[in-house]
């Protein structure tokens, strides 16, 4: 095998992994978490920088010193369930039934159906068969493209995320063939073509870029993840105009209620340098002389308010285990949009302005950084009232924003 491929499996050891057990009250009863370990930490699931042209994904999971997700046996407490994501972002009451959110992603995942038929079963959501996940390859076939573990893994993040957010959207997953840009962005316009999608997510990019048509979809919202690198510049396509770059926080619960959410601080943010500003950022105060990201943000910090997923922890076994990035926010909040309904066919316009004349239903968040050091504007890199590079205008407060 080759290096890149043991870099995207976590770790070259075998890891050791087990069936999660149940333990705690109510709806969620059945919560499976990791168990309490010590010197846990996060780390990728991709490689940490793409070749030229292409993209990495974001997403990080939660393993032990050895680069392994350690043996579970009782509750780390950290991990969100559906219920807590619903009751954070005030989303409970709401519907996306007959909506579609799509994903993109590049290589192939085998055991997807089955992977995330065990997530939704576990926290009662409805079963997510034909008609609800369709899985297609770039050009919309069903011949899958070559399987990788560490994009596999983003895959199950995203789809157990729009699976929590929104448990009666239906999801479509585009697998690119290769996580080039023009892969990538191919499986864009796959997924903008098909009927009944009205919100993309991307949980991937690369470094600052020129604009592509494959992200300009009128009436669609796309949302794309700003990275885990913090304060860094542009990143590509978060970083383009069409987009609703999507950053992250620190999301703390007590059981269902949200306690506190800060910036996290590995939330990526800057300015592009080759991307014009839009005109919605003009009524903000970035102060990028051009495109600045993000716009919004929600849960992405995999030690707080990690996602609790059932992934793949080699190409033929899953089991599952707490993760994060803004891999995670970036499904989140493009099933928030799915739920206000305001996006779709017969739309028009961008959906990445509607945030900013409607920031009265977002969560500021006020607290918080992701740089530890000197930022050359304090609104790049500092949480603060109104808009800052690490959350942008803020997180859902139910679905008035969006």
């Amino acid at each position: 095998m080759s290096k890149r491929f043991f870099a995207a499996v976590l770790g070259a050891g075998a890891l050791a992994v087990s069936a999660l057990t149940a333990g705690l009250p109510g709806a969620d009863a059945a919560t499976p978490q990791l168990s309490h370990f010590s010197n846990l930490h996060a780390q990728r699931v991709c490689a940490a920088t793409p070749a030229a042209g292409h993209a990495t994904c974001f997403a990080k999971v939660m393993v032990n010193k050895k680069g392994e997700i350690p043996n579970a046996t009782g509750p780390l407490g950290t991990a969100l369930n559906p219920t807590q994501l619903r009751s954070a972002y005030n989303l409970n009451g709401t519907s996306g039934a007959g909506r579609t959110v799509a994903i993109v992603d590049a290589y192939g995942y085998p055991n997807l159906a089955s992977d995330l038929a065990t997530f939704r079963s576990q926290y009662g959501l409805p079963a997510c068969g034909s008609g609800c996940l369709t899985i297609v390859n770039q050009t919309g076939g069903t011949t899958p493209p070559a399987a990788n573990l560490g994009w596999a893994q983003e895959q199950a993040l995203d789809v157990d995320a729009v699976s929590a957010a929104c448990p009666d959207c239906k999801i479509l997953v585009v697998q690119a063939n290769s996580s080039s840009l023009a892969d990538l962005g191919t499986a864009v316009n796959q997924a903008a073509k098909t009927p009944g999608v009205v919100a993309i997510s991307n949980s991937y990019g690369g470094g600052d870029s020129a604009e592509s048509s494959a992200y300009n979809h009128p009436g669609i919202a796309i949302t794309a993840s700003t990275g885990d690198n913090g304060y860094k510049g542009g990143s590509y396509p978060a970083s383009s105009a069409f987009v609703t770059a999507v950053g992250g926080t620190s999301l703390k619960m007590s059981g269902n209620t949200r306690v506190t959410e800060t910036a996290w601080s590995g939330a990526g943010s800057g300015c592009s340098t080759v991307i014009a500003k839009p005109t919605f950022q003009n009524s903000v105060n970035t102060g990028c002389a051009k495109r600045a990201i993000a716009d919004v943000s929600a849960a992405a910090d995999p030690n707080t308010g990690g996602l609790s997923v059932y992934a793949p922890t080699s190409l033929t076994a899953s089991a599952w285990s707490q993760y994060g990035g803004t891999s995670e926010s970036s499904p989140i909040i493009a099933s928030v949009y799915a739920l206000a309904g305001n996006t779709g066919a017969g739309v028009s316009g961008y959906a990445n302005a509607i945030p900013y004349a409607h920031t009265a239903s977002l969560n500021d968040i006020t607290s918080g950084s992701n740089s530890k050091r000197k930022c050359p504007a304090t609104q790049w890199c500092v949480a603060g009232a109104g808009w800052d590079g690490p959350t942008g205008l803020g997180t859902p407060n139910g679905t008035g924003a969006f």
